[in-house]
């Protein structure tokens, strides 16, 4: 007996270097053709060649009275559910629901992805359609649930400055504000991050390698187990939304203590 074919798969690539010749936009480039010869379809929001912009500011709520203070998460929400949100903006939340997965492609820069990219999260992911009171609670199934959610992160420094005991601390817990606080809280299952290290200076032949591992990966987009983060509604937080002092394993510490 053969094994079935996946089924094809939406994914949605966000790229964010200025560079269309750096080895990010040639990680993009090569993850949306491997994943297309698979069969899957691909959009490309590339950010630097679409001049996103990456400030949040009145202009994405057309209709916001320009006398009335700007409280961003009410004009946000208000202007989601009403349809009236900036034209990029829609286009770009179209993208994400359109997908079954979202790859972030980027390099770390201040322990943090590119101010253009912090901006398009910061813009797309709006009150109203990936948070908020009139949405699915947080850190559960989340309004954006169903969907996978994978970090494809270059980096300069050696790859033991972002281990267990690295200077510059654990990548699991450098990218827990993307891994966590973006894509769990909004109900995405994340992925283990895709990472390469010395980026700065890698040798042709460490390239081909990381081409073949990102090739696994993403051949395992959509079977590889996501982080077991917990759920908010599970039972194991309180209604501070404190970790419940029985739900930890012994010796666990740190960020580790949201994982199950």
């Amino acid at each position: 007996m053969t094994a079935a074919t996946p089924s094809p798969k939406k994914i949605l690539i966000v790229s964010a270097h200025p560079d269309p010749r750096s080895l990010n936009a040639s990680l993009t480039t090569f993850a949306a053709d491997h994943l297309r010869a698979a069969g899957h379809e691909v959009r490309v929001s590339d950010l630097y060649a679409m001049k996103w912009k990456a400030t949040v500011d009145a202009d994405d709520f057309p209709d916001h009275p320009a006398d009335r203070r700007l409280h961003v998460m009410a004009a946000s929400e208000e202007a989601t559910l009403a349809g009236r949100l900036s034209a990029d903006v829609a286009a770009e939340q179209e993208k994400v629901l359109w997908s079954d997965a979202l790859i972030l492609q980027f390099p770390l820069w201040w322990f943090s992805v590119p101010a253009i990219l912090k901006g398009w999260i910061d813009r797309v992911f709006t009150a109203g359609f990936a948070y908020g009171p009139t949405v699915a609670p947080p850190y559960s199934e989340g309004p954006l649930a169903g969907r996978r959610a994978l970090v494809s992160v270059t980096y300069g420094a050696r790859e033991t400055a972002f281990s267990d005991r690295g200077i510059h601390g654990h990548l699991p817990d450098v990218l827990h504000p993307l891994q966590h606080g973006l894509f769990w809280f909004t109900g995405m299952a994340p992925l283990a991050p895709f990472a390469i290290p010395h980026a700065n200076a890698l040798p042709q032949d460490h390239y081909a390698t990381a081409r073949e591992q990102y090739a696994h990966r993403l051949d395992t987009l959509f079977t590889a187990p996501p982080i077991p983060y917990r759920t908010l509604t599970g039972g194991d937080y309180d209604h501070a939304m404190r970790l419940l002092p029985h739900t930890e394993p012994p010796g666990t510490t740190g960020l580790s203590l949201h994982r199950r």
